[in-house]
């Protein structure tokens, strides 16, 4: 149900405060629709005049074909601006609700999924949809009132005349009917094959740097030559496709029209019509043939174009965010995690029978070693995971019944990758939101950051995902995005795994500094100095709590997290 929902929102997305230009492209292109039969009557008129030498009416068409010219002209020019306008704000309107709907998953449900899909879609498709969907849907208008208008001048001529080309007709239209029904599915095969191209070329692309290292420059190109081969493939199969629906509408096309000047000069012989109208039959036969080839890959276009819409909005809706009650605005009594058990896979728990407690204000650091469950514990304070058994409340309230979106209000992430803007300090700070300037000073100032912004300033580019800085410049970046949002706890995952010993001293230091918030870190730097300032450490073993208390109680029970400590540090 919620898929046709989103297929409705997506098509309506085209029409939204644009029906006025859609209506002023449909009557500019049915007038020029029009006016191409009645050229034919004209021309008709010429004929007929020149050979009877009845000169007052060469002269009144001539004056006829001065005004309809000037007409033409603009007519086309109106056509073409209104259509331009209509598809302009129809795909930009369809993108941006595309990419709104995108934008409401929650972290878990697009991390699940693969982003080329959604780049393919937005660009290849989103072309194709372009071409094959808002532009044909103007001339498809325009080619049936063309055949309508040609139709009925036939039938004011001569009604016989007008069976024959119908008769003549009719076997094109069914072939090319039947044809057209195959081009829907070889879109559709050209749309998946760009979507495993686009992926395929998003991963050599991303992994560039470690190609480079193992030098695997030649394995790589042979898997995009593969990749490039199939999409190309593919499109040439739909090509050849057309090709011969194409083929088949002019083979038929030149049949109905040959056929029509020859009967038609049989009729003149006869003294049936008059030469003008057999080159008025001839001539509107154009216009008959023209939608009859036309229009069948056309309108199979089309609903090769509107699969590749539901194929987007089938996208948007799997994994879509969680929804639920609001989350605490403020955490103010703490999180509490009661036989907590959870797994990915079903028989392989990852966390089983977890307890404990983390008071709000204070700092907790989780260690253990890797595999232990410790990332996995943070995805599912964050909500990224629902599936637990067992009991993790928030302030007393059950998380799994919070809504997605609270929680990323009540919470904030940091990562050991953090994600940059290749954008200003200051955006990538404010992600983008009209922050007060005192609001965003007071952020740099606790996140360590006012001696880089004292150097480069606020409007320094960061570069494609921070390239122009460090890692520890990065991660305090991460760090007053965090403050300036004003989350009341604050998750962090392996932060300073990647920095150098005295750059993760300084980082780890500014987020023990943030008293005002619930700090649950994850590390596996086993530093005393900043040990000793965590309220609390839990150190896990094969997912469950092995042992928890400050540090001078768990080194006095040389347990497992002495055991572990003395190894780090050994």
């Amino acid at each position: 149900m919620k898929t046709t929902d989103t297929k409705r929102a997506l098509r309506a997305a085209f029409y939204e405060n644009n029906r006025g230009n859609l209506f002023l492209a449909m009557l500019f292109g049915i007038l020029l629709a029009a006016y191409n039969p009645y050229i034919s009557k004209v021309l008709g008129d010429v004929i007929d005049a020149v050979s009877t030498g009845n000169w007052p009416a060469l002269r009144r068409t001539g004056i006829t074909m001065l005004i309809l010219i000037p007409m033409l002209f603009f007519a086309n020019i109106a056509l073409s601006v209104s259509k331009a306008h209509f598809i302009h704000k129809g795909l930009r309107q369809y993108k941006e609700r595309a990419f709104a709907v995108l934008s409401r998953k929650s972290i878990a449900a697009f991390t699940s999924e693969n982003t080329g899909t959604y780049l393919s879609t937005l660009t290849n498709d989103a072309a194709s949809v372009e071409a094959n969907y808002l532009n044909n849907m103007v001339l498809l208008v325009y080619n049936t009132v063309m055949f309508c208008m040609a139709l009925a001048m036939m039938l004011w001529y001569s009604p016989l005349l007008t069976l024959i080309v119908v008769a003549l007709s009719a076997l094109p239209i069914v072939i090319s009917v039947l044809m057209g029904k195959g081009l829907a599915r070889r879109e559709r095969a050209v749309s998946d094959e760009n979507e495993a191209f686009t992926t395929r070329l998003k991963d050599l692309l991303g992994g560039f740097a470690v190609i480079k290292s193992f030098k695997a420059e030649e394995r790589t190109a042979d898997i995009f030559r593969a990749e490039n081969d199939a999409l190309e493939q593919t499109k040439k199969k739909r090509r050849v496709y057309a090709g011969w629906l194409n083929a088949a509408s002019d083979a038929s096309a030149a049949v109905v029209q040959l056929s029509i000047f020859f009967i038609g000069a049989v009729f003149a012989m006869r003294g049936s019509i008059s030469v003008g109208m057999v080159m008025v039959f001839t001539n509107l036969c154009n216009f008959i043939n023209m939608p009859i080839r036309e229009m069948p890959e056309q309108w199979a276009n089309r609903k090769a174009a509107l699969t590749l819409i539901d194929k987007l909005a089938a996208l948007l809706d799997e994994n879509a965010e969680a929804e639920g009650e609001n989350a605490p605005e403020t955490l103010r009594e703490g999180v509490a995690l009661d036989n907590l058990s959870f797994a990915y896979e079903e028989g392989k728990p990852v966390l089983h029978d977890l307890s404990c407690r983390f008071e709000a204000g204070k700092s907790y650091a989780v260690v253990g070693a890797s595999g232990s469950g410790k990332s996995t514990l943070l995805n599912l304070l964050l909500g990224a995971q629902r599936g637990y058994k067992g009991s993790l409340t928030l302030d007393g309230e059950e998380l799994r019944g919070m809504s997605a979106d609270s929680l990323y209000d009540l919470e904030s992430l940091i990562g050991q990758n953090v994600f940059l803007f290749d954008d200003t300090i200051r955006n990538n700070i404010t992600m983008f939101a009209p922050f007060p300037d005192a609001d965003v000073a007071r952020a740099i100032r606790l996140a360590g950051l006012e001696a880089v912004i004292a150097e480069r300033g606020t409007d320094y580019r960061c570069g494609e995902n921070g390239v122009n800085l460090s890692g520890g410049e990065r991660q305090r970046i991460a760090i007053a995005r965090s403050l300036l949002r004003g989350s009341s706890v604050l998750l962090v995952d392996e932060a300073t795994s990647a920095l150098d010993n005295e750059t993760a001293q300084h980082v780890a230091s500014a987020i023990l500094d943030l008293d005002t918030l619930t700090r649950i870190v994850v590390t596996h730097r086993l530093d005393e100095a900043l040990l000793r300032r965590y309220d609390g450490i839990l150190m896990l073993k094969n997912g469950a709590v092995c042992e928890q208390g400050r540090f001078d109680e768990l080194m006095a029970q040389k347990g497992q997290f002495y055991a572990l400590y003395t190894v780090s540090n050994g």
